[in-house]
């Protein structure tokens, strides 16, 4: 049942990843009706938020947009940052919600923050200790692979609802200051939507594999 279940949260990662990337092609195909570009709803965004030393810059890639709060700029993919589509203006005002989060001490963020050397050294090795255990027998080094594989699926957890309340934020400014007008602001949810998505199927696929190494490890040691 277990497998089955991972299966299943496999199918809607990859099902999830179609979506966001069909969502933000069909409404980059819709201007917003303001004429506004990605880079100036996040600049107006940043400035009216009192964050006008953050930077933003363009980068290669689709979907490649992100908030850096080591270096607090924020990171526009070229067609968000040069189009003036529904789909550009959703995406920069996200990536604007992180640094607003970032500049009001958001506990989330910023536990996340905080866990992230923790978790970046875990997800290096927690594979490696698995793999070593199961191959060896070796319960000792099962446990503690669990133990570290868990870090990286708490972290995940942890980043939902910075993701979702990044997103409130964004719908939430950009209509109140009409950087979108209303009927315009469908459009906005689905594009945000879709890619809060992906990070539900991510958070769902690692807890079933901790839920699934859990249990393996608890009947080889019965």
């Amino acid at each position: 049942m277990m497998f089955v279940l991972l299966i299943l949260a496999i199918i809607l990662s990859v099902w999830a990843q179609f979506r966001v990337q069909g969502t933000f092609k069909k409404w980059a195909k819709v201007d917003n009706s303001t004429g506004l570009t990605g880079y100036d709803v996040a600049r107006h965004m940043l400035d009216t938020n009192g964050l006008h030393d953050v930077p933003i810059e363009p980068v290669r890639g689709a979907l490649s947009d992100h908030y850096d709060p080591i270096h607090r700029v924020v990171r526009l993919s070229e067609p968000v940052y040069y189009e003036r589509s529904i789909s550009a203006v959703a995406v920069a005002s996200h990536e604007v919600g992180h640094a607003i989060q970032h500049k009001e001490h958001y506990p989330m963020l910023a536990l996340r923050h905080r866990i992230f050397p923790i978790v970046n050294f875990a997800s290096g090795i927690a594979p490696f200790l698995l793999l070593a255990g199961f191959i060896f027998n070796a319960f000792n080094l099962i446990g503690l692979g669990i133990i570290f594989f868990s870090v990286t699926v708490a972290f995940q957890l942890v980043t939902l609802p910075v993701e979702f309340n990044a997103s409130n934020r964004a719908r939430r400014i950009i209509v109140e200051e009409g950087y979108v007008r209303s009927e315009e602001e469908r459009g906005v949810g689905k594009v945000l939507n879709s890619a809060a998505l992906t990070y539900v199927a991510a958070a769902l696929i690692s807890l079933l594999e901790l839920i699934r190494y859990i249990g393996i490890f608890t009947s080889n040691r019965e």
